[in-house]
């Protein structure tokens, strides 16, 4: 089975209404035609690359080509984990989580997107609180960070709902301009928990070697 080589392909985060996990072939599929179908609206800038802008058919290659890439240099030293979330069997974003060095650092950034036509459902929050508690919980990370600009209030208020605290801001060049960048970070520390019941499944020893997750968090 390729869960036997590939043991994210068996890794299953649930809540009450999601299941987030790596996407089969065909599931892919089904992503990149929720990409092309939009990912926020045409006068929304989220994304620092801004693929979200790309005509349909070059916005689902781009999303087929980043989760095959990052599946494909993944190591235990620097990783990408793209977690496609299911609603009632079908999928509505993507929720990823990245790390180098996790085993020493144990810290994580991620970052995310849902499909248009599923936003404004309290979704994005979701998948981030399950994706918080596979890190801290499961996995013994210390701190999770992330980024937006200072202007996607969206982004902003589901870190703020979930702890994160502002960590600086960055200045960055998008189209000839400068843009800002609110950094943010939540600590171990400052994660209260999940704020719906969260399940892992599939985190088996093999799995946990290959996020560098085997050893017990350096103090």
């Amino acid at each position: 089975m390729i869960t036997d080589y590939w043991p994210l392909a068996g890794l299953r985060v649930t809540t009450p209404r999601l299941e987030l996990r790596v996407p089969t072939q065909d599931e892919l599929g089904e992503v990149a035609d929720l990409a092309a179908r939009g990912v926020h609206l045409p006068a929304e800038r989220p994304f620092l690359t801004p693929w979200g802008e790309l005509p349909p058919a070059e916005r689902a290659r781009h999303v087929l080509q980043m989760h095959w890439r990052r599946m494909g240099r993944w190591t235990a030293q620097r990783w990408a984990l793209d977690l496609v979330a299911f609603h009632q069997g079908q999928p509505v974003g993507v929720q990823d989580m990245r790390a180098e060095e996790f085993a020493v650092r144990r810290e994580i950034t991620s970052g995310s997107w849902i499909g248009l036509e599923h936003q404004g459902r309290g979704l994005g929050t979701e998948m981030r609180a399950a994706m918080l508690h596979l890190a801290f919980a499961e996995l013994d990370a210390v701190s999770a960070t992330s980024l937006s600009f200072t202007d996607n209030h969206s982004s902003l208020a589901v870190s703020r709902k979930l702890g994160y605290r502002p960590d600086g801001i960055s200045r960055d060049v998008l189209d000839g301009r400068v843009v800002e960048t609110q950094r943010l970070r939540l600590s171990r520390d400052h994660w209260q928990g999940p704020p719906v019941p969260v399940t892992v499944t599939g985190l088996t020893p093999t799995c946990r070697t290959l996020f560098g997750a085997t050893t017990t968090p350096p103090q």
